[in-house]
C-alpha cells in the first residue's frame, strides 16, 4: 500500500468539492433542491420515483409482487438518474427531503400520501394492501426485526465496503479492512439464521425478505463492487440458497428490472405504467 501523508483534521471541517471520488459531482454538504423540475404524472394511484439501485429494488419487487398475489397495486415508476443530479430537482426534493430514492407518493388517500425511505416504504405498502407483513404479534416483531436491521446495516455493505472498496480516490487498507470485517459479520448473521429457516421470518416469505434479498442476494449472486471473491461469498451457503430461491420468483424477476438504467437493453425498463412495459 502506498504511503499517505497524516491527516489532521482541521478545527472546523470545510467542504472540498475535489474530495469526494466518483460521486463528488452529487455529494454534498447541504440539503435542497439545485433546479426547477416537476415530477412526471402518470394515470395510477402510486407513483413511484426511483433507480433500480438495491434500495429501489426492494419497493418495484413488493409492488409486483403484489400484483402477482391479485391487489389492485398498479403502478407508475418513473426514472430518477443519480448520477445526473435528478434527486435535487424541486419536485422530487418535495417528495423527500433527503433527495434520495426511492420515493413514493399514494394518489389514493383523501390527502396525497408521500412516504420516502425505503424500510417506510415496504411497512406502508404492505400495511394498505394486507400483505407480506405477519398479523401475529410474534411474527410481526420478527418480520420487522429483519427488516430494521437491514436498513442499519446496509450502510455499511453500499456507503462504507462499497464506497472505500470501488469508489473511494485512493484504496486505504484500515477503512477496507473495517468494512469488509462488518460486511462479512452481516452475511454470517444471515448465514446463520437462515441455517434453520427457509425465510427470514421461518416459512413465511416477508418484506424482510425483499429487503434484505436487494442487498444480500445481490452481494452473494451478482457480484456487487466486483468483490464477490474478496468477500469469500462461497462461504455463504445459506444465503446463496435463499436469494436464489427468491430471485427464481417472476415478480422479483420484474422487480429487478425496473428503472433500470444500465446492462443489457433486454433487461432495461426505465419506466413501468403497465405489465406490457416488460414486452417492450
Amino acid at each position: 500500500m502506498a504511503e499517505t501523508s497524516p491527516y489532521t483534521p482541521p478545527e472546523v471541517w470545510q467542504w472540498n468539492k475535489e474530495s469526494g471520488g466518483k460521486f463528488a459531482n452529487i455529494n454534498r454538504p447541504i440539503a435542497g433542491a439545485t433546479h426547477d423540475k416537476k415530477l412526471p404524472v402518470g394515470e395510477h394511484p402510486l407513483q413511484l420515483h426511483s433507480l433500480a439501485t438495491p434500495n429501489g429494488v426492494k419497493v418495484t419487487v413488493l409492488l409486483e409482487e403484489l400484483l402477482e398475489a391479485g391487489e389492485d397495486a398498479e403502478y407508475d415508476a418513473y426514472l430518477i438518474n443519480i448520477g445526473e443530479g435528478a434527486q435535487f430537482g424541486s419536485g422530487f426534493v418535495a417528495l423527500n427531503p433527503n433527495s434520495k430514492i426511492p420515493a413514493l407518493l399514494d394518489r389514493s388517500t383523501p390527502t396525497p400520501t408521500r412516504v420516502f425511505e425505503s424500510g417506510a416504504i415496504l411497512m406502508y405498502l404492505a400495511e394498505k394492501f394486507g400483505r407480506f407483513l405477519p398479523r401475529e404479534p410474534t411474527r410481526r416483531a420478527e418480520c420487522l426485526s429483519w427488516l430494521f436491521w437491514q436498513m442499519g446495516s446496509a450502510p455499511f455493505l453500499g456507503g462504507g465496503f462499497g464506497h472505500f472498496y470501488a469508489y473511494a480516490p485512493e484504496k486505504i487498507e484500515y477503512c477496507i479492512d473495517r468494512y469488509a470485517m462488518e460486511v462479512k459479520r452481516q452475511a454470517h448473521v444471515l448465514d446463520q439464521h437462515l441455517n434453520d429457516n427457509e425465510f427470514l421470518c421461518g416459512d413465511e416469505y416477508t418484506i424482510a425478505d425483499m429487503a434484505n434479498y436487494a442487498w444480500y442476494g445481490a452481494l452473494v449472486l451478482h457480484n456487487i463492487y466486483d468483490a464477490a471473491k474478496f468477500l469469500d461469498v462461497a462461504s455463504y451457503p445459506n444465503v446463496i440458497r435463499w436469494a436464489q430461491a427468491i430471485e427464481a420468483r417472476p415478480a422479483v424477476q420484474r422487480g429487478r428490472r425496473v428503472n433500470r438504467a444500465w446492462g443489457p437493453e433486454e433487461l432495461r425498463v426505465a419506466e413501468r405504467h403497465s405489465a406490457s412495459d416488460f414486452d417492450t
